[in-house]
């Protein structure tokens, strides 16, 4: 760890770039990273690249939740696939038509295709009434709902033609129009499979980081 950290600041010293991040790092390295930059005088990662979306939410909402405060990392985050492959477009509900990304020999033959995609394709379409009733698509809902999440700083939308970008681009304006209310909609929708649980050991490092903070907080 204390190489890769030192390698970016080499970078970062070179003029090549201001700052540095990871990709799906755990917030255990990431942690890590910060304690070797803090006792070599260096720059720690300041965001992380997670996939993140309606289906995948375990990192960004459980695992790194921690990571966001100034006085911790000060973490922001570039999310990627916010459309699971596609599935949150609702472009798979009548099937998946040839010549798609989901129709391709890699993704058919992945060990996970049935319970990963077929399953999501199921569930996502219960988001149709709700994308109608606020006068856009399911992409653009989905995006919004990424969005509305105050500790996602950038969402890769992964457009491929100018036209989707556009496209894309409203759920910019729509995320302000997902009130608590509409939130707690689409949750019950996504339904319990999908919403991200505390694990033993995040429950015992969330205790233990309040513990710390508050034996802080009792010595000032």
């Amino acid at each position: 760890m204390e190489e890769v950290v030192r390698a970016f600041n080499h970078v970062i010293d070179r003029g090549m770039a201001f700052y540095w991040g990871t990709s799906e790092w755990s917030a255990a390295q990431l942690m890590e990273a910060k304690a070797v930059a803090d006792r070599l005088g260096l720059i720690a990662p300041i965001m992380d690249q997670p996939e993140y979306s309606l289906f995948v939410r375990q990192r960004v909402e459980i695992e790194y939740k921690e990571l966001y405060a100034k006085d911790s990392l000060g973490l922001g985050l570039t999310i990627w696939s916010p459309l699971s492959s596609g599935v949150l477009t609702g472009k798979y509900g009548q099937g998946i038509p040839a010549g798609s990304r989901l129709a391709s020999k890699a993704f058919q033959a992945r060990p996970d295709f049935k319970s990963r995609f077929e399953d999501r394709i199921k569930v996502a379409e219960c988001l149709r009434p709700i994308a109608k009733r606020l006068g856009c698509n399911m992409g653009q809902l989905s995006l919004a709902w990424c969005l509305n999440n105050p500790d996602v700083s950038t969402v890769i939308t992964g457009a491929t033609s100018v036209a989707q970008v556009e496209e894309n681009l409203i759920a910019c304006k729509l995320k302000h129009r997902l009130t608590l209310e509409v939130m707690k909609e689409i949750e019950n929708v996504i339904g319990k499979e999908y919403k991200p649980k505390f694990t033993p050991i995040q429950r015992q490092m969330k205790y233990r980081t309040r513990k710390m903070s508050a034996g802080a907080m009792s010595k000032l």
